[in-house]
């Protein structure tokens, strides 16, 4: 039995400021910071040059880079173990991330 995918990749995705404006958006599920959510979400669905327009207008909304992951972590120190992570990382620190 073979299974179909229900979804195509997409390629060459657009990502004009007011959709990456559009992943300020929305609620994070029961028990995870709303900031965290918000950020995480950004960074698994972007490349690093939306991902850093994110990140401004994220500070714009005065939205804490710093927040906690169910983990108790930063996105910044769960993405410093990611090995292909270096350019998000050092986005998050040159907008004031700490770890």
């Amino acid at each position: 039995m073979s299974l179909k995918k229900d979804k195509q990749k997409v390629l060459g995705e657009v990502f004009d400021k007011e959709r990456i404006a559009g992943f300020l958006i929305g609620e994070a599920p029961e028990g995870v910071n709303r900031d965290y959510h918000l950020l995480e979400r950004a960074y698994r669905s972007m490349k690093a040059e939306n991902f850093a327009t994110f990140v401004q207008l994220f500070l714009a909304e005065s939205m804490d880079l710093n927040s906690l992951g169910p983990d108790g972590k930063t996105l910044l120190a769960r993405i410093d173990e990611h090995r292909q992570s270096r350019e998000y990382s050092d986005i998050l620190k040159a907008a004031g991330a700490g770890q």
